[in-house]
């Protein structure tokens, strides 16, 4: 079924809702990788990494395949940046248990690809991965989360850093300068509220929206170069596929999501209707004994022979001596 062109829809949560701009996942996988779209991808970058970002060069985004058992390392998009940076950018959609071993196995594919043999492990390139996702990675109440490495004393609580001569000769100001920084920005967790520019870029990439307002970095262009008026013939037919899928996508996890709320549920009420059981046949079997005893020692005070009170209440000699 086709998608009328002013009439494309995108898949968030349980809603629909129009859409007026390309999707930024799609737009990274086939239209940022233009030289002259690297204003946009340097926006987005810049707004959240606090700093000016320039695009050297796009790298190839999936790393090759050395052996059988080997991984390609799939990744959205692989920059490098003025500063020798490498700068992964991964957007995913539907959920991943394992999501963050996805993020440490691309960092680390990254940083052994672009070592070459015979140099000095001071020339390990500084690796930056952004993962944006749209589900629940984790637990947390913020929807953007920054990770690096720091080296805490175990004694003192005082942070390890580099020596002056180790600044000057690595040009790095701290030891997590060295190791690999990480972004995670969750869309869904995002409540549509734009309190500063890179709010206003999350804004964008759950509705792909950009209101008139905006004064993001990247979006002026964006709200230009993204609209989806802008797409015809194969690509727009190719957009609209990959709206379809998502859908689709969407709706399978939906569906997931419910068989495992329906089975929880339901062993939850069966849990609920055995301990009930259970606790009334406990119930039951513990009246009967206390009634037996009652029994057995009424008749002890009354100086029966203890051998017909036992076969009268099937109590044992010794329980009815402690009486």
């Amino acid at each position: 079924m086709r998608i009328e062109k002013n009439r494309l829809f995108m898949y968030n949560r349980s809603t629909m809702k129009e859409q007026k701009h390309i999707r930024f996942d799609w737009a990274i996988k086939k239209m940022l990788r233009s030289k002259a779209n690297f204003v946009i991808l340097e926006g987005f970058l810049s707004e959240l990494l606090k700093e000016d970002i320039k695009i050297e060069e796009i790298l190839e985004s999936e790393g090759n395949k050395e052996t059988a058992d080997d991984k390609f390392n799939r990744i959205d998009i692989l920059v490098r940046d003025s500063n020798d940076r490498l700068i992964i950018v991964e957007i995913q959609n539907t959920r991943e248990l394992d999501y963050f071993y996805r993020i440490l196995y691309n960092t680390s594919k990254v940083t052994a690809e672009h070592m070459r043999k015979g140099d000095r492990y001071s020339e390990v390139k500084k690796v930056i991965t952004v993962s944006v996702v749209y589900f629940d990675l984790g637990q947390g109440m913020d929807y953007v989360y920054f990770g690096c490495t720091r080296f805490v004393g175990i004694h003192n609580n005082d942070t390890l850093e580099l020596s002056e001569k180790q600044k000057k000769m690595f040009n790095r100001p701290t030891i997590s300068a060295i190791f690999p920084d990480h972004y995670i920005i969750k869309v869904n967790g995002f409540d549509d509220i734009a309190r500063d520019t890179l709010d206003e870029w999350i804004y964008f990439l759950k509705n792909s929206e950009i209101k008139s307002e905006f004064k993001a970095k990247g979006l002026a262009e964006a709200r230009e170069k993204l609209k989806e008026i802008n797409l015809s013939g194969k690509d727009l037919a190719a957009y609209e596929l990959y709206l379809e899928q998502l859908s689709y996508e969407a709706s399978i996890a939906e569906t997931i999501k419910f068989d495992e709320y329906y089975a929880k549920k339901k062993a939850w009420a069966e849990g609920e209707v055995k301990g009930k059981i259970e606790g009334k046949i406990e119930g039951k079997i513990e009246g009967k004994i206390e009634g037996k005893a009652e029994m057995a020692k009424k008749l002890k005070d009354k100086g029966v022979n203890i051998d017909i009170i036992s076969e009268t209440s099937g109590l044992s000699k010794e329980e009815i001596e402690k009486l």
